[in-house]
């Protein structure tokens, strides 16, 4: 069978070499592509392997040979699953393969909005301890998190790790999900409403799909109801949040802080109104980029099209 992967530079900046498909057969691989270059690019292929450009309906009816779509990630908003359902095309995801890391950035932005690790660091190199007339010194507000509360939005694999590692740092852990699940329930877990999450947490973090039910599920009624003193966290997806709200709750400091790994539009216009908040910490969508993740990934990738082309079912979603 013919393989196109359409946009393969963030998985492999050439770091990890493509073993695992190449091993499949016929492989044909792009660095970038642009939405308007997927017909003619994929015209002949059977499989597909796509991260973040768009397979709609009229993609997918330009496209006659196509039997499967790979998304290269566990979200896969990109792929209207209806169309391909009906049109008999075989859509997978990949779950699991950035749980941890994507739980570890998770706890970094918490940590620094906590700690301010990276901006003292940066005040060291710049002289400012050494000009000091004592033997410490701090110029932004420095959290305990050991005896906060942290309200997860959604209690999937990531989150449930995020809970995990929290209580570590002796945190109280909360949730809100749609579905409750009592076998994940701890000692430092307990399952609650949305609006008890919002108005009790210490730090608010988004561990849920975007869906038409979720999105911007935190819009300005939900900001105005958490603590002045509330640290928001998404590492799950821009559209999750509606960023001019945000910009507004952090801007007139009725939220404390936020730390980002996600925008609505991704690479965001270059002077996006949350760069210029001291209280927003913003990285660029990577907490699912570690080197070991990235080798999960495309070996799961490898792994459902290997299960395709035997018949067998393996982390499909269509």
């Amino acid at each position: 069978m013919k393989i196109v992967l359409l946009d393969g530079y963030t998985i492999n900046p050439g770091d990890i070499g493509w073993g695992p498909l190449e091993a499949l057969g016929d492989i044909e691989i792009y660095d970038r592509c642009e939405q308007d270059q997927i017909v003619e690019r994929a015209k002949d292929a059977e499989i597909v392997l796509v991260n973040k450009l768009t397979f709609d309906d009229a993609v997918m009816a330009s496209l006659p040979k196509l039997k499967y779509i790979g998304v290269t990630a566990t979200g896969y908003n990109i792929v209207d699953v209806e169309s391909a359902r009906k049109r008999g095309i075989t859509v997978t995801n990949i779950p699991a393969y950035g749980t941890d890391a994507v739980a570890q950035h998770t706890m970094a932005l918490m940590l620094e909005i906590a700690c301010r690790v990276g901006q003292h660091a940066q005040l060291v190199k710049e002289g400012a301890w050494a000009a000091q007339p004592d033997f410490s010194f701090w110029e932004h507000p420095l959290i305990e998190l050991s005896g906060k509360t942290l309200g997860l939005i959604g209690t999937g694999r990531i989150g449930m790790t995020v809970a995990k590692m929290a209580a570590a740092f002796g945190m109280q852990v909360i949730a809100y999900n749609r579905t409750h699940y009592p076998e994940h329930e701890h000692a430092q877990f307990k399952y609650t409403s949305l609006e008890t999450v919002l108005t009790t947490s210490d730090v608010i973090s988004l561990h849920c799909p975007l869906t038409p039910e979720t999105e911007q599920i935190i819009n300005a009624e939900h900001l105005a109801m958490m603590k002045e003193s509330a640290i928001f966290i998404n590492t799950a997806r821009g559209g999750l949040m509606d960023e001019t709200a945000l910009y507004e709750a952090l801007k007139q400091k009725t939220i404390f802080a936020a730390g980002l790994d996600v925008l609505t539009l991704e690479p965001p216009e270059a002077d996006h109104p949350l760069y210029h908040l001291d209280n927003c910490f913003i990285t660029p969508h990577i907490a699912w980029a570690p080197k070991e993740a990235r080798l999960r990934l495309m070996t799961i990738a490898a792994d459902n099209i290997r299960a395709f082309m035997k018949g067998e079912r393996l982390n499909i979603v269509s």
